[in-house]
């Protein structure tokens, strides 16, 4: 038998072909964010109307308890970061559960990309697609309770600040969660306090409850775009609001990518 060329002496034994180069992580970082991008825009528009109409509903219903003041801008604003919490903690969360158990990372696992494109790419996708919905709800609730809708530029800090941080954790949430409906439970009870912790004002909670709203996540997304509801702004203090959300949100995508090594590997 010949020997096989590229492989001198040794016949019948072929020369193997050389691996692809793994991909940087901007490059499949924007190649995973299109796909789950296009993927989200097909499955989850009705999932954004819901969340839409639930944020709206809430407002109406508000608005025969809140009259105006430091109580209707709390409820603009907690019903507008409400949209992102639907999508990006409790929707993402539902995804990667599903994905861990039924065997969908593997599909990950096999391709040339880091970790983290796979978490930032999904995350991105599912932060972007709560824009329409919560620049509806915002200017909606703007309208219902006569606020300034000069400022609401700021939602564009806000919503992908505050997507990433609720992204990160729904992320997390669904890769270490032991089963698929401990992770929909998880998403669950994190939109549910995003509700009841964002919308209601925080003069009117109890101590103990104010202390939990500050570990939410959506917290300083919703302080940030509550103050710009004012008539002179505490410019400063919104930066703050968004540094500390940005914070969180540098945390929460930094142990999803964790979240998803261990959970690839297993």
């Amino acid at each position: 038998m010949p020997d096989v060329p590229g492989v001198p002496g040794v016949p019948g034994v072929a020369e193997p072909a050389e691996l692809a180069p793994r991909a940087g992580l901007l490059p499949a970082l924007a190649a995973v964010y299109r796909a789950q991008l296009s993927r989200a825009r097909v499955a989850r528009i009705p999932l954004l109307f819901v969340a839409t109409f639930q944020s709206v509903g809430i407002m109406i219903l508000m608005r025969g308890v809140v009259d105006g003041g430091d109580g209707a801008r709390a409820v603009v604003s907690g019903s507008s970061v409400l949209v992102v919490a639907f999508v990006a903690l409790n929707l993402l969360a539902q995804y990667f559960g599903h994905l861990r158990a039924s065997g969908g990372l593997d599909h990950y696992a096999t391709l040339p990309v880091p970790p983290a494109a796979v978490v930032l790419g999904a995350a991105g996708a599912y932060a972007s697609f709560t824009v329409p919905g919560t620049a509806v709800t915002a200017v909606v609730g703007s309208a219902l309770f006569q606020l300034p809708l000069s400022h609401l530029w700021v939602l564009v800090a806000v919503i992908p600040l505050a997507g990433a941080a609720l992204a990160g954790l729904g992320a997390a949430c669904g890769l270490l969660a032991p089963r698929q409906e401990i992770a929909t439970l998880l998403g669950q009870l994190g939109m549910s306090a995003a509700l009841l912790l964002g919308v209601l004002p925080a003069g009117r909670l109890p101590e103990l409850i104010r202390w939990a709203r500050d570990l939410l996540p959506s917290t300083y997304g919703v302080e940030a775009l509550a103050r710009t509801f004012d008539a002179r702004p505490d410019w400063a203090a919104v930066g703050l609001d968004l540094a500390v959300c940005a914070g969180v949100g540098v945390v929460s995508l930094a142990v999803a990518t964790w979240a998803y090594r261990r959970a690839a590997v297993r």
